[in-house]
């Protein structure tokens, strides 16, 4: 009950937008949960390779933010690039459902299929953290989510990012449930055309929201680019250079906080006052606070390669298991995912209902946990998780061809969907509150960057293991097609131990900031 009015004192706005980011996340997880099954049956690619081009696409659609997110908190409105990044993601989802159901293998589908994926990494890219940050824009109008250390009630913070994770996880669980039993059992054409109704469906619901929506955030960019770049030319090329005074350099200073990258309209006197001198500094600024999250960004990268598990090799390891319910259903491989989502879905109410308290008691602190240690709790579940995914295999191989149920695979996903409770979670919120509010964009860019770094690092880690794993042949690599030869638990103890030690580089870097402050 708690819980439920946690959640109702969220206004209309805000809950709209949590649906609206649940229906996304049904629509991506519905494409890219099953793509490798696509990848692998029907475009007759190598496991390999399909691992490392969903990787790539994933780490590609998690990198667009950055480069999208600067230009969303200087100069578009966020709203209006929701808007345009949703045209682009059901462009791209049409244009792929069309290369399922012409059913060809051949040079020019491959193409038309590395197109439609990657316009929706565009679309996404634009998508997610305008909706997200948005969406935090929302709740700030009426009850200002605190930012700093110094705030009085971080649980407001906590209550959003945390209601969002449990909406865009519903999502998604619907998404790997429902999906793949269609693509398996009504074809390709249906799997990738349901995903795209729904998003325009999103689409629809999302403009017809707009009179419930503060627009706080879009008015302070109000003046068209194009004017502002007018403005700076102009600027520029002046040979009048007017000294500051005092209180003009104070609004310098402050012009981070709210537009980092945009050149403001003022006075005649700001106008032709040196704005290149200006933009620089602001460029500083932004560095200087990246620069300043990235030894933390670092480290969550090895979570993020563990991230790609379930998506990848999870699924090929199913498909060498024993799948029959009955005489004639196998379990889809991919919708084991679900068990990730269902964990979140079931377990977050316990958070704080259960968990902190419990940890205030033991801590004696009454905030609980940090951010950071709930961070560190998560990366240490992932790092069981993998330990556990590497034992199963290896009885999997001694075992007869199929004859060990898919259902072991089970507590490896669930221990992966615990572990998402406190670091994708924690990760929002840090990176969320770790920026200036005029970055609160790129704030959650640098959030889902750890994601596109991280399939990028797992992408070129399995080209790695299979180039130094394979015979002269170039067979008998840990990633083999035969799933008798393959040597899946020995990669999942790499990853267990190239992750444990990124942990204990986090914890030195948390206790070595908190020393200095």
């Amino acid at each position: 009950m708690a819980d439920d009015k946690r959640f109702r004192s969220l206004n209309k706005p805000c809950v709209l937008l949590i649906v609206i980011a649940g229906i996304e996340r049904f629509v991506f997880k519905g494409v890219g949960s099953n793509l490798v099954i696509y990848l692998t049956e029907v475009m007759q690619m190598t496991s390999s390779s399909a691992a490392r081009t969903v990787n790539s696409w994933t780490g590609f659609t998690s990198m667009v933010p950055l480069l999208v997110a600067p230009l969303v908190d200087s100069y578009w409105s966020r709203y209006s690039t929701i808007l345009a990044s949703s045209f682009i993601y059901i462009i791209g989802l049409m244009a792929l459902t069309s290369t399922a159901l012409n059913k060809s293998t051949s040079s020019s589908s491959s193409l038309s299929l590395f197109v439609s994926l990657y316009l929706i990494s565009l679309g996404i890219g634009g998508y997610n953290p305008s909706l997200q940050a948005f969406g935090a824009d929302q709740i700030d109008t009426d009850d200002e989510i605190p930012t700093t250390k110094t705030d009085k009630n971080p649980d407001k913070k906590s209550m959003f990012f945390q209601w969002w994770y449990f909406g865009i996880c519903s999502g998604a669980l619907l998404g790997v449930s429902i999906m793949p039993n269609i693509q398996d059992s009504l074809g390709w054409g249906l799997g990738f055309a349901v995903p795209t109704m729904a998003m325009v469906v999103s689409m629809i619901v999302f403009s017809s929201g707009s009179r419930f929506y503060s627009f706080e955030h879009d008015r302070n960019n109000d003046v068209k680019s194009l004017e502002k770049v007018a403005q700076a030319v102009k600027s520029c090329v002046s040979k009048f250079m007017s000294s500051k005074t005092d209180e003009e350099s104070n609004l310098v200073e402050l012009e981070l906080e709210d537009k980092p990258l945009c050149v403001k309209q003022g006075t005649e006197t700001e106008q032709l006052a040196d704005q290149k001198s200006a933009n620089s500094n602001h460029l500083v600024k932004i560095a200087k606070v990246v620069i300043g999250l990235l030894p933390i960004w670092t480290t969550l990268l090895m979570f993020a390669v563990i991230f790609q598990q379930p998506t990848t090799f999870f699924i090929k390891q199913g498909m060498s298991m024993k799948r029959n319910i009955g005489d004639s259903y196998k379990i889809p491989p991919a919708t084991l995912q679900s068990a990730i989502t269902i964990s979140i879905v079931l377990l977050m109410p316990f958070y704080d209902t259960i968990f902190i308290p419990f940890t205030r008691l033991v801590l004696r602190n009454d905030n609980g946990i940090t951010t950071m240690q709930r961070i560190a709790v998560g990366m240490f579940l992932s790092v069981i998780a993998m330990i556990f995914a590497a034992t199963v295999e290896m009885k999997r191989l001694e075992s007869e061809s199929e004859t060990l149920s898919i259902f072991w695979l089970l507590p490896q996903y669930v221990l992966l969907g615990i572990s998402d409770i406190f670091t994708v979670v924690g990760m929002q919120e840090f990176f969320y509150s770790a920026v200036p509010e005029g970055m609160r964009t790129m704030g959650i860019a640098l959030y889902t960057s750890v994601f596109g770094v991280g399939s990028f690092l797992s992408a070129l880690m399995v080209y790695l293991v299979e180039y130094f794993t394979s015979s002269d042949g170039g067979k008998g690599n840990w990633f083999s097609d035969d799933m008798t030869e393959a040597r899946l638990d020995k990669y999942y103890w790499l990853l267990a131990g190239a992750s444990t030690l990124s942990l204990v580089v986090f914890v030195v870097l948390c206790r070595f900031q908190e020393t200095r402050q």
